[in-house]
């Protein structure tokens, strides 16, 4: 019996999945050991204790307990990044499956829960001591010679129904000309606007972050308070101007912003929150020809 794709794409990510499973059961075995050498650290700094242990002995479980630490950490990088792995995998066949004519038919209210569980699961960006958050992480923007790949989330300028102008969706990638510098794009969700397929040049394309960050450990790699961004409007696919009111404190807290409303006597809508994924840079002054 011949290997259909799907069967191929199911044989990646059961194989990813078995990977996974021995990591989650080395990290497990791996913290057990971490937390017996901070056990044996606190018995160390004891003052009861530290009298009975030489000098020497000390450096020697400090040594082990941060060797220990350093392989729990690089155990749980390789997990996160077999998820990564399963995530491509799927987006791949994805791409695939529409590529071949087979649309997909999925309702609005399905449509929203997977976008926020898609910015829930986005990958998590933990930098090692010295190391600086990369491009498209948190606020961190695109490089200029940047280009979304096929099937990524981006922010596009399109012009909605007649009358109404221009506004920003959320949409993904279809293709990139290299030689024209511009993308196809297709609209999130087709019954928005008139048209659900757009070409449209690179100033009117921002790719959304490819990973979120952690305000513990890079807070640099947020919008800070007060900062003008436009952001996906819950509930919807559309991208508007609002301030930043608060920042995220934990890896999976969302932005506290203030849409610009003037429905409202103060111009901004009450408090909403917006996943760090939908999250932009402002584009001042774009406008479609």
């Amino acid at each position: 019996m011949p290997f259909t794709a799907d069967s191929i794409a199911a044989q990646q990510v059961q194989e990813c999945l078995k990977s996974l499973y021995r990591l989650v059961h080395d990290i497990e075995k791996k913290r057990q050991q971490s937390e017996n050498g901070i056990n044996t650290i606190n018995k160390f700094n004891s003052q009861d204790e530290r009298s009975s242990f030489m000098q020497t002995d000390i450096k020697s479980v400090y040594k082990t307990a941060m060797l220990q630490a350093e392989q729990e950490e690089e155990l749980l990088r390789k997990a996160l990044q077999k998820i990564s792995d399963i995530r491509n995998i799927k987006n791949e066949r994805r791409i695939q499956a529409r590529n071949a004519g087979n649309k997909e038919t999925i309702r609005r209210g399905a449509w929203m829960k997977m976008l926020l569980s898609s910015a829930q699961t986005l990958p998590l960006f933990v930098s090692k001591i010295g190391e600086k958050p990369p491009p498209l992480c948190g606020a961190v923007p695109a490089e200029p010679n940047y280009f979304a790949k096929v099937g990524d989330m981006v922010a596009a300028l399109v012009k909605v129904a007649e009358g109404d102008g221009d506004n920003w969706i959320l949409a993904e990638v279809v293709s990139y000309n290299h030689a024209l510098n511009k993308y196809e794009v297709d609209d999130i969700l087709e019954e928005q606007n008139q048209k659900k397929r757009h070409v449209l040049s690179k100033k009117y394309v921002v790719p959304l972050p490819l990973m979120r960050a952690n305000p513990e450990t890079d807070p640099t790699a947020l919008f800070p308070e007060r900062t003008v961004v436009m952001a996906l409007y819950p509930q919807t696919t559309c991208f508007y101007k609002a301030v930043v009111n608060k920042l995220p404190q934990t890896h999976t807290d969302e932005y506290e912003l203030l849409f610009e409303d003037f429905s409202y006597t103060n111009g901004y809508s009450p408090p909403l929150y917006v996943a760090q994924r939908y999250v932009l840079a402002i584009k001042q002054k774009t406008r479609l020809p």
